[in-house]
C-alpha cells in the first residue's frame, strides 16, 4: 500500500507544546516539562480547540491514488497546505496505480482493470511519439494512479480529518491512509523517547484518544445510515 514519512518539522512533544504555549498566558511555569504536559492534557479534556493549532504536523504521502488525496483537499481551509507531484512534467508512461480490495478478490475485473490501465500507458506513450506535450496527454491519468504530496497542517486540523475518516462510511482507501498517518505518528514519537527512558510517547497517547472516528469522540452517531457502532443521535429539528 502506500507510504508515510513523518518530517523532522513535526513537533516531537505535541501535549507539553499546548501546555507550555497555554501556560505562557496563563503566567504559569513554563520551565517544568511535566507541569506543561499535565496543563497540555487539561487543555486538551476541556476541548481548548485553539490549543492544539500549535503542534506542527508535516508529512510525505506517496503511493496513495490520486482520488484519495483529492478528497483530502476537501479538508483544505486556510491553514493547511500541500505540494503534489506533477502531472505537466513527470513522465507518467509507465505509471504505478492502487488495486481496491474487491476488484482484487475477484479474478476477471482484476483483468479488466489491468488491461484498461495498460491501455491508457499505452496511449500516453503513442501521444508522446506523436510531440504531444505532457500537459495535455496527462488528462488520460486515472484517479487510481498514485501520486507523492508533501502535506502539512495542525494537529486540531488533523484530529477533525481522523474524525471524519475513520468512519465506517468513509472511502476504504481513506481509511486506510489515515491508519497509515497514525501508525507512522506513534513510530515518530517512540523513536525520540527511545532516547529518554520512563518518557511518553505523546504521539501515541494524542492517537488513542484522539484520532478517532467522531462516533467515539461524541459518543453518539449522526449519520443517516449508521453502522451501529454508536447508538444514533436525535437530530435536532430545522424549522
Amino acid at each position: 500500500m502506500g507510504k508515510v514519512t513523518v518530517d523532522q518539522e513535526t513537533t516531537v512533544a505535541p501535549i507539553v507544546m499546548i501546555g507550555e504555549k497555554a501556560g505562557s498566558c496563563w503566567g504559569a511555569d513554563i520551565m517544568d516539562t511535566e507541569k506543561n504536559f499535565k496543563r497540555g492534557v487539561k487543555c486538551i479534556q476541556s476541548r481548548h480547540g485553539r490549543t492544539l493549532e500549535f503542534p506542527n504536523i508535516v508529512l510525505t504521502l506517496e503511493g496513495y491514488s490520486a482520488r484519495v488525496i483529492r478528497e483530502l483537499y476537501t479538508h483544505i481551509g486556510g491553514a493547511p497546505t500541500r505540494l503534489q507531484s506533477s502531472t505537466r512534467y513527470i513522465n507518467y508512461n509507465d505509471f504505478d496505480f492502487i488495486l481496491p480490495p474487491k476488484i482484487a478478490q475477484n479474478i476477471t475485473a482484476q483483468n479488466i482493470y489491468h488491461t484498461t490501465m495498460q491501455t491508457i500507458a499505452h496511449a500516453l506513450v503513442q501521444l508522446d511519439e506523436l510531440g504531444i506535450p505532457r500537459e495535455d496527454s496527462a488528462n488520460l491519468l486515472p484517479l487510481g494512479m498514485t501520486t507523492k504530496v508533501e502535506f502539512k497542517c495542525n494537529l486540531r486540523e488533523l484530529i477533525q480529518i481522523f474524525n471524519q475518516r475513520l468512519c465506517t462510511r468513509a472511502y476504504w482507501e481513506f481509511r486506510q491512509l489515515m491508519t497509515d498517518i497514525k501508525n507512522a505518528l506513534i513510530e515518530y514519537g517512540q523513536a525520540y523517547w527511545n532516547y529518554l527512558p520512563g518518557a511518553i510517547n505523546e504521539w501515541e497517547l494524542i492517537a488513542k484518544n484522539l484520532f478517532v472516528p467522531k462516533c467515539e469522540a461524541d459518543g453518539v452517531c449522526y449519520e443517516e445510515f449508521c453502522c451501529g457502532r454508536a447508538p444514533k443521535a436525535d437530530k435536532k429539528e430545522f424549522n
